[in-house]
């Protein structure tokens, strides 16, 4: 199975010396499920045209440094593909913005949050569990990087993680083909460590240092990236 990785966004400037692209990040984690997935991506915030609906087999689309509210050329025609892909049953998944974007596009509110910055390690609630996570646990760990948040989730969609930070982290849809996590359960904890440390002065430092020590905390990106392995390979 082929995923299309839509970038919307790129690993800051000042890490780039140090850690793989996003897309790459995507191909490991993706690879670690043992699914045999290959890859295309398609960097649609540098202009690259949108790919042909029709000739999909599953897509993903990153996180950005950009809000669904900001005056880009690319949000609109991404927002009309969501759509598309959605009415026609694309397999679709969203993560951080990607997860932002997709609620907006599907009729709900995603704006900057009041609580601020959500850094580190974050542990979600289970509150949902669709047929490609049965078994999942009660709660899963995994690292996040936002300020905004969908405060409203589309009418389509089902909360699947939450916290009290971010209640509407987790979204599985109800066309059976669209599913979209807050979290990022393809940073690896070094990469967590360096972001949150990067926001060192516009967070404050009590909330930085607490997001670097949350790694300690075991993670459960692995299984959350199964879950969405089978997720694709259901569809």
């Amino acid at each position: 199975m082929k995923l299309t990785i839509l970038q919307t966004g790129e690993v800051p400037l000042p890490l780039r010396s140090r850690f793989v692209p996003y897309r790459k990040m995507f191909e490991a984690m993706f690879d670690q499920t043992g699914q045999g997935f290959s890859y295309e991506t398609i960097n649609v915030a540098e202009g690259e045209p949108f790919p042909d609906l029709a000739r999909l087999e599953g897509v993903v689309i990153t996180g950005s440094a950009a809000g669904v509210y900001d005056d880009l050329p690319w949000l609109e025609p991404l927002r009309d593909f969501i759509r598309k892909g959605y009415q026609q049953r694309t397999p679709l998944l969203g993560i951080c913005f990607g997860h932002q974007i997709m609620a907006d596009a599907l009729g709900g509110d995603v704006r900057k949050s009041p609580k601020g910055w959500g850094l580190g390690r974050h542990t979600y609630e289970v509150t949902a569990r669709p047929g490609f996570m049965p078994q999942a646990p009660s709660a899963l760990a995994v690292a996040c990087s936002h300020q905004d948040q969908v405060l409203v989730p589309p009418r389509e969609a089902e909360v699947i993680l939450a916290s009290d930070f971010t209640p509407n982290a987790g979204l599985a849809y109800r066309n059976g083909a669209a599913l979209s996590l807050q979290p990022h359960p393809e940073f690896a904890d070094d990469y967590t460590v360096a972001l949150a440390e990067l926001r060192r002065g516009k967070a404050p430092d009590e909330l930085v240092d607490s997001a670097v020590s949350s790694v300690a905390m075991p993670s459960h990106s692995a299984d959350v990236a199964g879950y969405i392995g089978r997720f694709f390979k259901e569809r």
